[in-house]
């Protein structure tokens, strides 16, 4: 093995129980010995100087290729063991430097007009949508469930994710609310079922829009409220008024350099009594910059922000922070079963998009649910007025709502639910 690359292997790992088999077949243990064994095989040289001088990027293409096999655990065990020495033994210090050139240059990365964040998301959610089906739910909810309480099963997460929501946007019925970036429309449905309310969902996704469409063209929402109205549109480009706005998994792709006139935006489209409603992936640590596998390969354009980065975009907005929550661990648990259940699939992933790309998204997956559970990240949910005034002063009608919505989903379960749920079920 190459000295640098064992170099850095036995600085980092000195907990767990790695084995590095070399282009020569040359097996190199890491680690205290203890714990479940991982087998790393290297199919090359060039392989080595790659994860010698750029781990982050080398290991997940690697493992996209082929040419970094597991011989024993999965690429789960692996990036898990790596992650939680590198909380206590971070790569050494040209490693770091190669970070801090990333983080520099985060806001070079994830600038993000229109046009380039229209193919930022086709590069994403624009694949064959068979993909989706294999490992979400049947509402096709690709964000954070909300793990309520112990033994939900995903799709009752998910459920409780959206109840959790529209308690806090506290609606009534008629109110008009702005859903940024709706993806295949489930919590717009949702919404307009249960609530009464006027929805209208933006997304720069063809793929999410013609499913979304047909869905609300299949509703019946036995409220009153018309089903909601999907439209391929910019966030930047809304000039009409909401009672509501939400936003749930979509702040992650509108970049640092953006995020003023994304909080201008939600102040502007805002009703003086209006409620904003964001749900986004954050970090509990220091701004850094993105993985770049991910940005390369998943995300193109995305960030993860700290606390700090969200919260002055907001104060110059002069939008009121009426509440904060933080969601820890409900996200690696959702990214748990989307895993186990793409694992299950695989034949079919395979015959859809090929080996190489099953490859890289269980190593989008796998490493996606690590950080999670040992680089700080989590998820925020932001509530935002433009009034001090503008909701009750203490947070018990949240959980009041929550409950009224629990009691009438046995209701709302009965109607359709539109066309992508039935066929994705």
């Amino acid at each position: 093995m190459l000295k640098p690359l064992s170099l850095l292997l036995s600085n980092v790992v000195r907990d767990g129980n790695l084995t590095f088999i070399d282009a020569q077949g040359a097996a190199h243990a890491f680690g205290n010995g203890e714990g479940a064994p991982v087998v790393v095989r290297l199919a090359d040289r060039r392989l080595e100087w790659h994860l010698a001088l750029d781990p982050e990027m080398a290991a997940g293409e690697g493992y996209m290729s082929g040419r970094l096999r597991l011989e024993k655990g999965n690429v789960y065990d692996f990036i898990a063991l790596m992650m939680r020495n590198l909380a206590d033994h971070p790569f050494p210090g040209y490693s770091q430097r190669l970070a801090f050139l990333r983080r520099i240059l985060r806001r070079a990365a994830q600038y993000n007009p229109a046009g380039r964040s229209r193919s930022n998301v086709a590069h994403h959610y624009d694949i064959d949508p068979r993909i989706y089906d294999l490992f979400l739910d049947p509402d096709r909810q690709y964000s954070c469930a909300y793990f309520a309480s112990s033994g939900l099963g995903l799709a009752d997460a998910q459920l409780a994710k959206k109840r959790h929501i529209a308690a806090k946007l506290a609606l009534a019925p008629g109110q008009r609310v702005l859903d940024i970036g709706c993806g295949w429309g489930g919590l717009a449905l949702y919404l307009a079922r249960t609530t009464g309310a006027q929805v209208t969902g933006i997304t720069l996704s063809e793929e999410q829009l013609k499913i979304a469409r047909e869905r609300a063209d299949a509703l019946e929402t036995g409220s009153g409220a018309p089903a909601p109205a999907f439209v391929l549109s910019d966030y930047r480009a809304i000039s009409e008024t909401f009672d509501r706005v939400v936003s749930v998994g979509m702040f992650e792709h509108v970049g640092l350099p953006h995020y003023r006139t994304f909080f201008n935006t939600l102040a502007k489209v805002l009703t003086p009594g209006g409620t904003a409603l964001l749900h986004t992936i954050g970090r509990t640590d220091a701004p850094a910059g993105t993985n770049p596998f991910i940005a390369r390969y998943i995300f193109p354009g995305g960030y993860i922000p700290a606390l700090s980065e969200i919260m002055g975009a907001v104060e110059r907005s002069g939008l009121v922070v009426a509440d904060v929550e933080v969601l820890r661990l409900h996200y690696a648990e959702t990214l748990r079963a989307w895993r186990h259940r793409f694992l299950a699939n695989s034949p079919a992933a395979v015959a859809i998009a090929g080996e190489d790309f099953c490859r890289m998204w269980e190593f989008y997956l796998a490493g996606s649910e690590c950080a999670f559970r040992f680089q700080n990240f989590v998820v925020f949910q932001i509530q935002l007025t433009r009034r001090v005034d503008a909701l009750p002063i203490t947070r018990d009608y949240m959980g009041e709502r929550e409950q009224d919505l629990m009691r009438s989903d046995g209701e709302v379960a009965q109607r359709p639910l539109g066309v992508a749920a039935r066929r994705s079920g």
